[in-house]
């Protein structure tokens, strides 16, 4: 039985500013401390459901903070401030921003799934631009612990949202340089360098374009998988990011595509193919057939809302949960996400891009 998300009233928002990364973690966790503990709890669940014992998530969530602490200090700083605010140990909040990767131990409770298009319309508009909407797609049960977030201070603001306890996902800063984030799966994935939701962080509050945006990525140390697609008012570019190194992609026709597999030989071959396909696959293709059969290619952001809306019996781009399903498969559109990099501004809706009609979305600008 598929089943509508509960959502809450209001979803919280949270919003710090302060140059010193400790005081601005410390604001956050102020602000989370009541609904915190509620996530950690989410995720100890999913650890267990995934056979990983609660010493090896510590043990992999210090391992974590030593390779955020080795490449951006400042990272492992805010962590820190985030655990003072909140009243709790620096290792649970270390744990969090490194999920993806302490996840992916398990068999039995895969990743979840997230479907992206980002448009450059160049001189093909009457108003040319760049602009992405994405679906973040993950298990239900975790619905109540995201937020949005607003974190002003650091060499750029960023607004976007995130999970409870986690620097970044999803966002565009004060330069302009917007970021949608998929995960991927690769045979090496594991702990032992910048998990992937701090490295989406760190690119958001330090990148002035999208080409110091890749150099970041390349900089960093990767022992994990995932897909950033970035865009700014001139560039836009599609990175594979995995253990084997970072393959980048150009738009074709001005448009670029992410949901969950490799899209680049290298790093393809080292798929862990059966934790998406063919679900990604179908939903990748799915889009690419509505991109090529449609008359106009989409010139504004709010046109490409109804590419990721699914029809009966097509590929699931708009993601409800099966509760008849064991838990860790309830997969779930929790948000959907238009960024702008021209307004620096990101519009996020608490639903479904079904549900774009009919319930507000919410303006934020860096």
């Amino acid at each position: 039985m598929s089943t509508p998300i509960a959502r809450p009233a209001e979803r919280l928002h949270i919003a710090v500013a302060s140059s010193d990364p400790f005081a601005r973690g410390a604001a956050r966790g102020e602000l989370l401390r009541d609904a915190l503990p509620g996530g950690i709890a989410g995720y100890d669940r999913f650890f267990r459901l995934g056979g990983i014992s609660p010493e090896q998530v510590r043990e992999d969530a210090e391992r974590a903070l030593e390779a955020i602490d080795a490449f951006r200090p400042k990272a492992r700083t805010e962590i820190e401030g985030i655990a003072h605010g909140a009243g709790l140990d620096v290792w649970r909040i270390a744990a969090l921003n490194a999920r993806t990767e302490i996840l992916a131990r398990s068999a039995t409770v895969p990743p979840g799934e997230c479907s992206t298009i980002v448009r450059r319309t160049g001189g093909e508009s009457p108003a040319p631009g760049t602009f992405g909407i994405q679906t973040w797609d993950w298990h239900v049960e975790l619905n109540p612990f995201w937020h949005t977030l607003e974190s002003r201070g650091g060499r750029h603001d960023v607004v976007g949202l995130t999970e409870h306890g986690i620097l970044g996902k999803i966002g565009v800063n004060s330069a302009g340089v917007a970021l949608h984030f998929n995960i991927l799966g690769h045979r090496r994935d594991g702990i032992g360098g910048i998990p992937m939701h701090v490295l989406a962080a760190l690119v958001l509050e330090e990148a002035g374009s999208v080409a110091e945006a890749v150099e970041i990525v390349r900089s960093a140390p990767i022992a994990s998988s995932g897909s950033f697609a970035l865009f700014d008012t001139t560039e836009a570019v599609l990175l594979d990011i995995s253990p084997e190194g970072v393959f980048a992609m150009t738009p074709e026709r001005g448009t670029l595509v992410r949901t969950n597999h490799f899209l680049t030989p290298v790093p393809a071959a080292n798929e862990k193919s059966w934790l998406y396909q063919p679900d990604s696959g179908e939903r990748f293709d799915l889009i690419q057939k509505r991109l090529a059969e449609t008359g106009e290619l989409p010139g504004s952001a709010d046109e490409l809302v109804g590419f990721l809306v699914s029809g009966e019996g097509e590929a699931a781009l708009t993601c409800i949960p099966d509760m008849n399903l064991p838990e860790g498969q309830r997969w779930a559109s929790l948000a959907t996400i238009l960024l702008e990099p021209a307004t620096r501004t990101a519009r996020i809706l608490d639903g479904t891009p079904v549900d774009a009609g009919s319930q507000p979305w919410k303006l934020l600008a860096a």
